[in-house]
């Protein structure tokens, strides 16, 4: 049995993550809550205030965003760890809240085209391994005029914070695949989006993301 200090040699990166989330699960909770309130105070209501119709949250994690969704709107959630999707089980049944919960993988999601109004990701974009192509499967199972809501921390608009970030992600990086430095709103672009809100917080190292898919007569023009 090969202990978790010393992963197979022929892991692949999203077996990586998922190893890491589940050992992580059980205390995720206790340690987000400080840098929720220190670090990302208000994101998670600027999404669910936001979302709207047929919601898919990517990387649910243990279900933090679910207290802010309103109502009317209908939520799945798809996560790649076991250990924490129970979590956000227990968390949806505590609330009342009639919640979808599946297990997988944001690169490919398990969702037709076009099934959903609204699609979020809070703070998961910095540690899924090819975040571009989790974005790009989010434009595909996106509606057309569909939202997009994205929270996460990037690279600090400030040198010398950003290069901190550098150096503390080349331990963390290694050690649970996060980076500090990735800056998600070019890929957004990139995917085909249009950008409708976006605004950098902390420094430069928070960035919330509104964008939406184009509806079909604006793709068609």
């Amino acid at each position: 049995m090969t202990s978790s200090a010393q992963p197979p040699a022929d892991e692949t990166p999203t077996a990586r993550q998922k190893r890491v989330w589940d050992k992580t699960a059980p205390t995720y909770d206790k340690k987000i809550a400080l840098f929720e309130k220190i670090w990302f105070a208000g994101g998670r209501q600027w999404l669910g205030q936001r979302a709207h119709g047929r919601v898919l949250e990517v990387a649910i994690g243990t279900g933090r965003n679910l207290p802010h969704y309103r109502f009317g709107t209908s939520v799945t959630g798809i996560e790649l760890s076991p250990a924490m999707l129970a979590i956000a089980r227990e968390r949806a049944a505590d609330l009342g809240r009639a919640v979808e919960l599946r297990e997988g993988d944001a690169e490919q999601l398990p969702f037709d085209d076009a099934s959903f109004d609204t699609v979020v990701c809070a703070l998961s974009l910095c540690t899924i391994p090819d975040p571009a192509i989790a974005i790009a499967e989010m434009y595909r199972v996106l509606a057309p005029g569909g939202t997009l809501l994205l929270v996460d921390h990037i690279a600090s608009s400030w040198p010398p914070i950003r290069a901190a970030q550098w150096l503390l992600e080349r331990i963390t990086i290694r050690a649970a695949g996060e980076h500090f430095t990735r800056r998600q709103l070019p890929l957004v672009q990139a995917a085909g989006f249009q950008i409708a809100e976006t605004e950098r917080l902390k420094a430069g190292t928070v960035e919330r993301i509104l964008a939406r898919k184009p509806a079909a007569r604006d793709a068609d023009a």
